[in-house]
């Protein structure tokens, strides 16, 4: 029972935070909004006891984005994508295309004469494929992931010498921010 409560909220959300992708007006909210969809797909995928894609999901989405996020902080002319801005461009045209390669997707699912196997299934199919893929070098991706991962954000903390505290101090009770050089935002 709480398995069937689990997924439909999941499913839920991941639908939601999709949509909201292309909701909301800046990139930074939109990254956002796609790893909480796909962090909702990633516990759907653990619901099935598929241990390892699901963590596998998680692992990737989470560096895919906060690699969007040091990429928005760096080169974005706006504040980190924060900015008011338009996701969807071409609406008509890309409803047009989607649509399209759906119906051809379907239709494809449907018409394909699938091949049926006489070997038996594996008891872990997703166990056996991890062990496929990485071997015994799994151990060692997830420390490489966590050091690359921390790599990340201490390169962001360090590339930005001041912050607001340093603007408009300790209590941010500044009515205009200290800033070492004029013209800025800060005046």
């Amino acid at each position: 029972m709480w398995r069937d409560v689990v997924f439909w909220a999941c499913a839920v959300l991941a639908v939601g935070a999709a949509v909201a992708v292309f909701r909301v007006d800046s990139m930074a909210r939109a990254t956002f909004a796609l790893l909480a969809s796909f962090i909702a797909t990633a516990v759907t995928v653990l619901l099935l006891d598929l241990a390892y894609l699901g963590v596998l999901v998680v692992l990737m989405m989470v560096m895919e984005m906060v690699v969007m996020a040091v990429f928005m902080v760096m080169y974005m002319m706006n504040p980190a994508g924060l900015m008011p801005m338009t996701m969807v461009h071409n609406q008509r045209g890309a409803l047009a295309i989607a649509t399209g390669v759906f119906l051809l997707l379907a239709t494809g699912v449907l018409v394909t004469p699938w091949p049926e196997s006489a070997a038996p299934r594996p008891a872990d199919p997703a166990r056996q494929l991890g062990e496929a893929l990485m071997g015994d070098r799994m151990p060692t991706m997830i420390v490489l992931g966590l050091a690359l991962f921390a790599t990340m954000v201490s390169t962001v903390v360090l590339a930005t010498d001041r912050g607001r505290y340093d603007r408009f101090g300790d209590r941010l009770d500044r009515d205009h921010p200290h800033d070492p050089t004029s013209g800025g935002l800060g005046r």
